[in-house]
């Protein structure tokens, strides 16, 4: 089983690695209940999709009719209107055949001006605290890609006291100088507040660049178990943070076998040593 710790502030304690359904995004309904199987069979207890993660939501539906009790479930919006996050919070909730969700996040919040928009008058930060005060949404959270994330949520948090926040951690990533000091202030704001905070990418490897796209993962992922192993490891390795998991329904078996076994992080010298050998590069630069 994997190891589970309190989700911050949330009073749920979420198993360490949170199941990232934008790997349901292109897939049927019986692969998608095969993997609820899979992630029953390993106690996985935290879903984590998105309206713009394709078919996800509604392949989760089903799943929530018989299992609703056993999961911490959060979904988002990239909706920067107040009315256009309460659209897609209700569509939300009538695909995924739920009362309400535990966790409501801002996907991708890192544009400055789109940021001004959903922090600002008629934004949707007024539809993310109506809807908490509604009882729709439990908590509430924000997320993004790229280098400035970690920065331009801190900003977000001096703005709102959110109660997770998303982005991502990887051993590549973390060698940008800048990327990773705003990164450890980040870390110490959250830890400070008691914040959840959900790390993404964990099994990059590269761009696709010009190799053909074989995974439905967008970036290229580390495809064997000992590599898996020991991405995962060096992310769990970090005391306090979540892992989510690969956007490809066919790799998460490893992933999860890998965070099931997790005991230890690897040392440096073994991540630099991998890293060489696999070329892996940042996603984001």
């Amino acid at each position: 089983m994997i190891e589970r710790q309190p989700f911050g502030r949330t009073g749920h304690m979420s198993t360490r690695t949170i199941f990232g359904a934008a790997a349901l995004s292109r897939v049927t309904q019986a692969e998608a209940d095969r993997t609820l199987d899979l992630l029953l069979e390993y106690g996985v207890n935290h879903i984590d999709t998105a309206v713009t993660y394709g078919d996800a939501e509604q392949r989760i539906g089903p799943w929530m009719e018989r299992h609703r009790r056993h999961f911490f479930l959060a979904t988002k919006t990239e909706a920067r209107t107040y009315q256009g996050a309460w659209d897609e919070l209700r569509g939300s909730l009538e695909r995924l055949h739920v009362d309400s969700v535990d966790l409501w996040q801002m996907h991708i919040l890192v544009d400055p001006e789109e940021w001004e928009v959903a922090m600002g008058p008629g934004g949707a930060l007024e539809a993310f605290i109506e809807a908490r005060d509604q009882g729709l949404a439990r908590f509430l959270s924000v997320t993004g890609h790229g280098v400035t994330v970690a920065a331009m949520h801190k900003r977000s948090l001096e703005r709102f006291d959110f109660d997770a926040v998303l982005l991502p951690y990887n051993y590549p990533m973390m060698q940008n100088s800048q990327y990773a000091a705003d990164f450890e202030i980040l870390m110490s704001l959250c830890q400070e507040r008691n914040i959840a905070v959900q790390t993404i990418k964990s099994l990059t490897r590269g761009p696709w660049g010009d190799k053909p796209q074989t995974r439905a993962t967008w970036y290229e992922p580390l495809e064997d178990q000992a590599d898996i192993d020991m991405a995962v490891h060096w992310v769990l390795g970090r005391s306090g943070v979540f892992l989510n998991t690969v956007g490809d329904i066919h790799l998460l078996p490893k992933v999860l076998d890998a965070a099931s076994r997790f005991q230890t992080a690897p040392s440096v010298e073994d991540m630099e040593e991998r890293v060489k050998k696999l070329e892996m590069t940042p996603l984001f630069v």
